[in-house]
């Protein structure tokens, strides 16, 4: 990451419980940086927006400790923000206490989990429009190529911050909204993915994409809402309610979330149907749930 030196406030962000955030942060990196999201083992720097307009606003934490209680947020002084706003942004990006103890007590698979990875909880990707453009970027790919594509589209249709020492860039909805196809295929996207963030990036400047009004929507309507656009199909639309809202999702068409569950139910490769079913029982606790499937996967692929 490269360094510059605008000068930053700092604020204190507090956790209800510890939290292991080198793991819950390691899918951000794992794949490479695609400049969107940073987190190289350290070092955390990523952007929030805030305020009624949603200004993008960059932050940085350096994470020490296997399981800190706080971390200090750095952001620029000049940002015109509330640290408090900035506090509330960010902590509502870690899932915390989402039921996961009621599904101990019942699931001996995921209490077998919860006691091998204590403190791996779900870390959100919040904004609706870089949510799903991670989303486009993934489909039908390797995870690394889709961390090169993103960061090659950062860097040509992202705006790029800086905080403290370090940068990070936040895409650019209306650059992106006038760019071609072939604009984009020259990054080496698909005719058909050059064509969804297109699309996606123009919803987003309509207004489709408002992540106020998006969460007033029951999850079917949610659903319902997303897959109009081109390029993104139940999939993607479950990702999204599980890593940009939060919600209790299992994304059972999820090649790796297939894997996982099988794995920790001994059930082979599942379809999705049976995915469904051997995880309908975690409730409100199934998006922690399955980061833990997920970081299992991960860590022991074997």
């Amino acid at each position: 990451m490269d360094r510059s030196e605008p000068l930053t406030c700092r604020v204190a962000l507090e956790f209800s419980r510890q939290i292991d955030l080198h793991a819950s942060l390691a899918p951000l990196g794992r794949w490479g940086d695609d400049l969107l999201d940073r987190w190289d083992g350290t070092n955390l720097v990523r952007s929030v927006r805030l305020g009624p307009d949603g200004t993008q606003v960059a932050w940085c934490a350096e994470v020490n400790g296997s399981a800190p209680r706080s971390i200090e947020l750095s952001y620029p002084s000049d940002a015109g923000v509330e640290g408090v706003a900035l506090l509330g942004a960010v902590g509502a990006t870690f899932v915390l206490d989402a039921g996961l103890d009621e599904l101990i007590a019942v699931d001996q698979q995921i209490a077998d989990l919860a006691g091998r990875y204590p403190g791996v909880v779900p870390v959100l990707v919040p904004d609706p429009f870089a949510a799903l453009v991670r989303s486009i970027s993934a489909q039908q790919v390797n995870l690394r190529w889709a961390t090169v594509i993103r960061a090659r589209l950062a860097e040509r249709y992202g705006r790029r911050l800086s905080v403290g020492p370090w940068h990070v860039h936040a895409l650019d909805a209306h650059a992106l909204a006038s760019a071609r196809v072939e604009d984009l295929r020259e990054l080496q996207l698909t005719n058909a993915k050059a064509r969804a963030v297109v699309a996606t990036a123009r919803a987003e400047q309509a207004g489709e994409l408002r992540r106020d009004e998006l969460e007033r929507l029951d999850d079917e309507a949610l659903v319902a809402h997303l897959t109009r656009l081109p390029g993104i199909g139940r999939w993607s639309a479950e990702w999204f309610l599980a890593r940009t809202l939060g919600r209790p999702r299992v994304v059972a068409g999820d090649l790796g979330v297939r894997k996982a569950i099988g794995r920790l139910y001994s059930a082979g490769m599942p379809t999705e149907d049976e995915v469904r079913r051997l995880t309908e029982h975690w409730g409100r606790a199934a998006t922690q749930a399955q980061a833990l499937a997920l970081h299992d996967l991960a860590v022991r692929p074997a």
